[in-house]
């Protein structure tokens, strides 16, 4: 794991700071935020469930575009640590999941110019997110866990605990469209095409 940006807390009330505090600021501002794009220091919830879990370093954060199983797209906090990603609700800076780095197997992405990502995730279900930020996503997970990253215009991902989806990224003339394939059901370590 290499060196990342460190977070200053002492903008929270909440929190006491001294030094058995698990989130000091040891390097400057400007590279304490170089990759913080929606200023967690003034989300006093987001900085109390880093101080609760154990987090030292934010390596990335960002308003992200999330797809869910069911195909709906959510706003979320994306934050990748030098422990765990997060999702954040950004209307109540409130937790909706926390995947633990070990737990993350791969980065999936296009080989067009798209901003979509899949986080292969095996003991969950996967994470599928757009960002403009595609490449300093990947550069935070490479940074704090070194996944394999593979680049391919069609595969698979865990939609859901219980469904797998193709994906498959296509170019036309300049421009990209991404095609969902039916859904898969897995039973076991089968899958079935559902209708």
């Amino acid at each position: 794991m290499s060196e990342g940006n460190q977070i200053d807390d002492s903008k929270n009330d909440d929190v006491p700071e001294d030094e058995s505090s698990p989130i000091q600021r040891e390097e400057p501002e400007e590279k304490i935020r170089k990759r913080d794009h929606i200023d967690i220091l003034s989300h006093p919830n987001v900085m109390r469930l880093l101080n609760k879990q154990g987090d030292q370093i934010v390596l990335f954060a960002d308003k992200v575009l999330k797809f869910t199983g069911s195909g709906k797209m959510k706003y979320r906090y994306l934050m990748i640590t030098d422990f765990a990603v997060y999702l954040i609700d950004p209307e109540t800076d409130s937790l909706r999941r926390r995947i633990a780095l070990a737990a993350v197997e791969k980065i999936c992405v296009s080989e067009l110019t798209d901003n979509f990502l899949v986080v292969i995730i095996p003991t969950e279900y996967d994470l599928l997110i757009a960002s403009a930020r595609k490449n300093e996503i990947i550069t935070a997970f490479v940074e704090a866990y070194e996944p394999e990253v593979v680049s391919s215009n069609r595969f698979q991902y865990n939609a859901a605990s219980n469904m797998v989806k193709e994906i498959e990224f296509e170019e036309i003339e300049g421009t990209w469209r991404i095609l969902f394939s039916s859904n898969f059901f897995k039973v076991g370590r089968c899958a079935w095409k559902g209708n």
